[in-house]
């Protein structure tokens, strides 16, 4: 499977969504890269921020919101809050 700048993007909502736990997103990003199978016209793009998510378990690097809303901008995407009662 292709994986495009939609499918990064999905996976950080996801994310921030409380729908994929971190383990999940760093072991998808792993296996994405080993795969390879990034589309063409933004590979390079699209493997930079894969990269950063495979490293978001290292202390070092972590994954806070700020980090979320930056990858997501280098995907073409924003970040948006809605607050809603529970």
């Amino acid at each position: 499977m292709t994986i495009t700048k939609e499918t990064v993007a999905g996976k950080i909502a996801a994310y921030l969504r409380h729908d994929l736990s971190l383990t999940e997103l760093v072991n998808w990003a792993e296996d994405a890269l080993m795969e390879g199978d990034f589309a063409e016209d933004e590979e390079s793009t699209i493997a930079d921020a894969v990269a950063r998510l495979g490293v978001a378990d290292v202390r070092a690097f972590g994954l806070a919101w700020e980090d979320c809303e930056q990858l997501l901008r280098q995907l073409g995407y924003a970040a948006r809050v809605d607050i809603v009662a529970a």
